[in-house]
């Protein structure tokens, strides 16, 4: 039988780019989870979890008070790149930290690191800014809408598979339409709001962005532009 190496750390096979916010994540969780246990930090950190919710959430009227003022360059725009590393729990965080690594590595290994940061933040971004409209009065917290646009981008390197091989590239959505069929039901029984639609608009950014993400788009969209 030949011998494996078993020496090759597991982190080695995952994207920096992937690694580093899982663990980001992964961090800041960690710190109010012991915090709120009162075995970090003393009595004040008790109340770490809902200092950081409520320094780093998006709220709805956030956008409003940005459009009225335009003060765009406040500090609470970083309110939009923050909240995804803030969550409402500890069971909150880690299904994210699985979403991430799971679909981080997928993404990662064809597009690269960057492409991987660009789909995170960019879905989390426009996830706050649709979630902004519905006038929701709970707090918008947590990385589901950056993981969804990982989906995304998942989603878009099955679509061209499934079309390179003849298949029913509708076959792509399998996945999210699994995943909304759940909110659904959890929407049903459980009162959620409307986190769902931070996480479809998530989902959109990773769908939409990703085929300008991938390695030599920018020189095959040029050459259509000159054969025109």
């Amino acid at each position: 039988m030949q011998d494996e190496d078993f020496s090759q750390p597991l982190m080695n096979a995952l994207p920096p780019a992937v690694v580093a916010l899982a663990l980001a994540i992964f961090s800041a969780e960690a710190l109010m989870f012991l915090g709120g246990r009162g075995l970090v930090g003393g009595p004040d950190a008790i109340g770490w979890r809902a200092e950081a919710i409520q320094d780093w959430s998006v709220f709805p009227p956030l956008l409003d008070w940005l459009m009225e003022t335009g003060r765009w360059t406040s500090p609470e725009m970083l309110r939009f790149v923050a909240y995804p590393f803030v969550h409402g729990s500890f069971t909150h965080a880690i299904f994210v930290i699985v979403f991430l690594l799971a679909l981080g590595k997928l993404v990662g290994e064809v597009f690269g690191n960057l492409a991987v940061l660009v789909v995170f933040f960019a879905s989390a971004i426009v996830g706050a800014l649709f979630y902004s409209l519905t006038g929701e009065a709970r707090p918008l917290v947590g990385g589901y809408p950056a993981v969804y646009g990982l989906i995304g981008a998942y989603t878009f390197l099955l679509w061209v598979g499934y079309g390179a091989r003849g298949e029913n590239q509708y076959r792509a959505f399998s996945l999210i339409g699994f995943l909304l069929g759940l909110q659904l039901i959890f929407g049903v029984i459980y009162d959620v709001g409307l986190d769902w639609i931070a996480e479809l608009a998530g989902f959109g950014t990773g769908l939409l962005v990703t085929p300008f993400l991938s390695p030599g788009a920018f020189a095959r969209m040029f050459a259509r532009l000159r054969q025109r």
